[in-house]
């Protein structure tokens, strides 16, 4: 399949936005018994014959055979038991592992164990192959690596992975878990859509309409798989990394997640930094997601019904916030002080553009329709589901816009009385 390189080839023409569309990417693969031909392609891709390999046990015995097929390399590893948390600390060791001499980087796995090692390869400027075990969640492809560092958890600019491969027998066989954990991260795609488009419109932000028919059309083409996800089926899995690889290449493309996440992942990412403080291990990163993708859908729709909204300029009880932060709101008034996000937004404007703002909300799937979808996907669909209290994601609701500057229909909520009635 050879699909992505399209795209990524298509993309190098100048687009209508203005920016050049660039990313590390340089090879994907993706087929039925590539796990024995890993290292013959990381030759062929240039990659140094010192190599590091980073997994934990459950990914490294997922691709059985692939150590067989680097014979040829002097290989190091670093194996973790059951790597869910990317922290700084980690992204530390394994630059420390590749700080001298040639080194590439091989991750055999998915979510944390390639976000350190996309962070570390940037700071080290080496290759990185990312071998997938399970289409479990939209980042193979990404620029950025979202990692907790001091307790708080931040999206930092890192690499696109150089190589990408799939084995398809292996991705069919992953854990049906992980599987419907991807969907729901898929999912989100619209939501983050809708945030970037509302954003775009209010306050001028970089916008590329290339970029979002990318990620659209990768979102559809997976909710049209939603009965299919969970089958150990070589083509399903093989289309479904390939569209979960689409909204990665995106966000490569924009250099940074907006064309993948909005307000239902910063919702996410603040229980998992919550759950942490609390000594908690998080779930899957998708179920959660899944599950803040519904919230925010049912909000947005709601949103939709009112024909107009009475503005007002922001007023945050910034002590609240701060006694809800505790330790993690340094890096939360950094993101707000002295200015914010919100500063420019016009309540005026906001009020006047309302039914654009309908329109665009309207122009993505409902609450229905994707919970429908979820549910075939055997996706978690309710704060129960996901084993949450339902004060705590209330209160990570509440709180959540300001974990990051970047503006969402839900940080625009103290500002339309509508919600209020």
């Amino acid at each position: 399949m050879h699909g992505i390189l399209d795209v990524i080839e298509d993309f190098k023409k100048d687009c209508p936005c203005g920016h050049v569309h660039e990313t590390a990417v340089r090879d994907v693969r993706i087929g039925s018994g590539l796990v024995s031909c890993v290292g013959d392609i990381l030759k062929e891709n240039g990659f140094s014959a010192s190599l590091l390999v980073v997994a934990d046990k459950n990914t490294l015995n997922a691709a059985k055979g692939i150590e067989a097929s680097l014979e040829s390399f002097k290989v190091r590893y670093k194996i973790y038991n059951d790597l869910r948390v990317a922290t700084m600390e980690e992204v530390n060791a394994i630059e420390e592992l590749i700080r001298d001499g040639d080194v590439s980087v091989l991750s055999v796995g998915t979510g944390s164990l390639n976000d350190i090692c996309r962070l570390a390869c940037a700071r080290r400027e080496k290759k990185l192959c990312i071998f997938a075990t399970a289409p479990s969640m939209d980042g193979f492809a990404s620029y950025g690596a979202p990692i907790v560092h001091k307790g708080f958890k931040a999206t930092y600019a890192a690499k696109s992975p150089d190589v990408i491969i799939g084995d398809t027998k292996i991705l069919a066989a992953a854990p049906p878990a992980l599987k419907s954990a991807g969907f729901g991260d898929m999912m989100a795609k619209y939501v983050g859509l809708a945030d970037w488009q509302i954003s775009a419109l209010l306050t001028g932000e970089y916008y590329c309409e290339r970029i979002a028919a990318l990620t659209r059309e990768a979102a559809d083409e997976l909710m049209s798989m939603a009965d299919k996800v969970t089958v150990n089926d070589e083509y399903t899995a093989g289309k479904i990394f390939e569209a979960l690889l689409k909204t990665g290449v995106g966000m490569s493309f924009a250099k940074n997640s907006r064309p993948a996440s909005g307000s239902e992942h910063v919702i996410a990412h603040l229980i998992e930094c919550v759950e942490l403080r609390d000594g908690i291990i998080p779930n899957y990163h998708g179920e959660d997601v899944g599950v803040c993708t519904l919230e925010m859908l049912k909000y947005y729709n709601r949103l939709a019904e009112q024909s107009s909204v009475c503005t007002a300029g922001e007023k945050v009880d910034w002590s609240e916030v701060r006694s809800f932060y505790g330790e993690m709101w340094e890096d939360v008034e950094k993101l707000n002080f002295p200015d914010n996000v919100v500063d420019a937004v016009d309540e005026t404007e906001l009020a006047r553009r309302w039914q654009d703002i309908v329109k665009i909300i309207k122009s993505i799937p409902s609450y229905e329709e994707c919970k429908a979808a979820m549910k075939l996907a055997g996706c978690k669909l309710t704060v129960d589901d996901i084993g949450k209290k339902k004060q705590l994601f209330d209160a990570c609701v509440k709180f959540s816009p300001y974990m990051r500057r970047r503006l969402t229909l839900l940080r625009l909520r103290d500002m339309l009385s509508a919600d209020k009635q």
